[in-house]
């Protein structure tokens, strides 16, 4: 059976302006390669209604889940929220348990939960809250979307929490051999490989050394036996090559 498929939709002015380095999307495809869950396709939107509308929509029907990541703040342009409402038709408003986690946190920090602060608890009808252990704000899901926080640590604690849910597929392992030729050298070999194990992806990297052209190789599948014979088809065309 193949493995779930994964959509990550990062929004955000920040991310498109160069402001910020999006550090999500490579904690995520670590985080989802060891669950067995294939990231097919990542997407970065403006902080635009009808952009992140029009992608949800989009991506929900393509794969298993899509993961996104910002907008689901306090402040006007966190506008994430509202948009998944409208992209699957639900009604959007503050909702009890939410509201009770931000006032028992603001009761703990002896602050006044404000308006602003209970745009952290407008949740679409009908979704699924996604636990907070950074800061206690929820995410939540909505059929197959899950929504989380933009700041890291928020993020990668709702995933920590999200990912034992989901069904998981086969993890896909990886080997590789690093050679110091260039890619040019190694097309021939490498393509003959690749398709005696159509059941594998095989890459090859670039990178250029103390003046002279390299290439990593990298088996990716789920069958390690199947990599394995790959990896020492590849280490008899390439014997110089090292792990």
């Amino acid at each position: 059976m193949p493995n779930p498929t994964a959509a990550m939709l990062v929004i955000g002015d920040e991310i498109l302006s160069g402001r910020t380095r999006d550090a999500n999307m490579h904690h995520l495809a670590q985080k989802l390669t060891e669950h067995g869950i294939d990231l097919c396709e990542v997407r970065v939107v403006s902080d635009d209604a009808p952009a992140i509308i029009t992608a949800v929509r989009a991506l929900s029907g393509q794969y298993t889940h899509v993961f996104t990541s910002g907008g689901i703040g306090p402040t006007h342009d966190d506008i994430t929220a509202d948009c998944i409402a409208e992209a699957f038709g639900r009604a959007i408003d503050v909702r009890d348990d939410a509201r009770k986690l931000l006032a028992d946190l603001c009761a703990a920090r002896g602050v006044e939960l404000t308006t602003e602060r209970l745009r952290m608890a407008r949740i679409p009808e009908g979704a699924a809250l996604i636990d907070n252990a950074a800061s206690v704000a929820p995410g939540f899901t909505v059929e197959n979307v899950h929504v989380m926080a933009g700041v890291p640590r928020v993020f990668e604690a709702m995933v920590a929490w999200l990912l034992p849910r989901l069904a998981a597929g086969q993890r896909r392992l990886s080997q590789n051999l690093r050679v110091m030729q260039a890619e040019s050298e190694i097309s021939g070999p490498l393509r003959d490989i690749a398709a005696a194990h159509p059941d594998l992806s095989l890459g090859s990297y670039p990178f250029s050394e103390n003046g002279q052209f390299g290439a990593n190789i990298v088996i990716r599948g789920t069958d390690p036996a199947a990599i394995d014979a790959a990896m020492a088809q590849l280490k008899e065309a390439f014997p110089n090559g090292t792990t």
